[in-house]
């Protein structure tokens, strides 16, 4: 086997695309974008066999440090089959070399391999992967623990959807209570659209909301433009807005007020019987409930005019597995259940592409009542995905000292730019 480095760009994509293991993060798109938004360089490299055939790939993204250090991440990487002691070994072998020579005082990996998952019933598809997750511990990589949020550099949970089935069973997965929902978007005429790189900056406006909402840290609209460029180059992302028009919301909502007062006319004027009493009662409920909506219609129109765009989502389509990388929604109309609405075509148009994995791209472990962050899981549960945990990160130490400075001062560092990061946007 040997190691090779600067992998052409069209060798490298053909292995990982069609890889079991492929991901867009170790993608050679994902490593340019790296090295444009993130100022991280990308190295491609890999091992071949005695045909010259690639038998493992990893894009390894530089990170520069004082005293010309550096460390490697390799995001949702290797790919190559972790069962393999052989491969794994000698790849280790040859990255630690390679590390050496680059003066990195680690590599990090966050492997795609799954350590726990269930279905939407809660029955075990995988339970406790330990064969993978010790064979890396016996080649020297250091387990860095099984976090329950967001701790680490990728999410250790997510649910995925396999849409290898019938259409008919993916839907029949979705929550009772989002089958409701995803049908009430209809009386409020939701409409989903596959933007363009012209609504990336309404799509930032919707993740700035957000982040205020949740008490999140977004990235720059420069960040999001690049994405999407650098992703369509050779590789697909899609923007789906959600949206309403209130012209057509205002009409309804009048015309079943005018419905409601021709039932009230109907009534007898005195001397009601119970039943009739009851109605009336109910009906005028529910007038007064729709006069109140027709004024909040109203003013919404005169403020943001008559076409608002409530939800936008950005899905990154990589081989034949999809990412809901991003989302974003409004504050305004939640009832409308735009974002439900949203969810449900994307859903759709990638299982009608033929992709085979749809991926929710983060979630918890921690599912305590009181977290902070269960409300994103609950939402995210919904949809049907099965509950998947990977193993978690790994790595694997070059210089002891260095990295022991390093992973006790670089957190609060971390922290202290996340702070004035939020609070200079929060100013602007």
């Amino acid at each position: 086997m040997k190691f090779i480095e600067n992998i052409p760009k069209e060798k490298y994509e053909k292995f990982v695309k069609n890889h079991k293991k492929s991901h867009f993060l170790q993608s050679y798109a994902w490593g340019e974008f790296s090295k444009k938004e993130k100022n991280l360089i990308p190295h491609y490299v890999g091992l071949e066999d005695d045909k010259q055939n690639l038998i493992a790939t990893a894009l390894l993204l530089e990170k520069k440090l004082p005293l010309n250090l550096c460390y490697f991440y390799a995001p949702r990487g290797f790919i190559l089959d972790y069962s393999n002691e052989e491969i794994l070994k000698e790849f280790t072998t040859k990255l630690k070399d390679y590390s050496k020579k680059k003066k990195a005082i680690f590599f990090k990996i966050d492997p795609d391999i799954i350590y726990n998952s269930e279905d939407t019933l809660g029955n075990k598809l995988i339970e406790k992967n330990n064969q993978e997750l010790e064979l890396l511990k016996k080649l020297g990589y250091k387990h860095l623990g099984f976090t329950k949020n967001f701790e680490t550099m990728q999410p250790r949970y997510t649910f995925r959807i396999n849409m290898d089935r019938p259409w008919e069973e993916i839907e029949n997965n979705f929550s009772k209570t989002t089958k409701q929902r995803i049908k009430k978007a209809e009386d409020f005429f939701v409409e989903v659209k596959i933007g363009t790189k012209e609504d990336i900056n309404t799509f930032y406006d919707l993740m700035i909301l957000t982040e205020n909402r949740k008490d999140f840290v977004t990235h720059n609209n420069q960040y999001y433009q690049s994405l999407y460029e650098i992703w369509n180059q050779d590789n697909s992302c899609n923007l789906f807005l959600g949206s309403i028009d209130l012209d057509k919301i205002i009409n309804r909502q009048t015309n079943i007020q005018d419905e409601l007062k021709e039932e009230l006319k109907q009534l007898p004027k005195e001397n009601l019987s119970k039943s009739q009493n009851i109605k009336k009662q109910e009906l005028e409920k529910r007038m007064n409930k729709i006069s109140n909506d027709l004024s909040r219609y109203i003013s919404l129109k005169t403020e943001y005019d008559n076409n608002i765009t409530l939800s936008a989502h950005f899905i990154i389509e990589y081989g034949d597995k999809a990412w809901v990388l991003y989302a974003g929604n409004h504050n305004i109309l939640t009832d409308t259940y735009t974002n439900y609405e949203t969810y449900k075509t994307h859903i759709k148009y990638y299982y009608d592409k033929g992709t085979k994995i749809y991926d929710q791209f983060g979630t918890i472990g921690d599912l305590r009542e009181d977290n902070p962050l269960i409300g994103l899981h609950e939402f995210k549960k919904k949809f049907g995905g099965d509950y998947i945990e990977f193993t978690g990160e790994f790595d694997y130490v070059i210089k002891p000292f260095m990295y022991f400075v390093f992973t006790k001062l670089v957190p609060v560092y971390r922290n202290m730019v996340k702070k004035m990061a939020k609070k200079k946007r929060g100013q602007k």
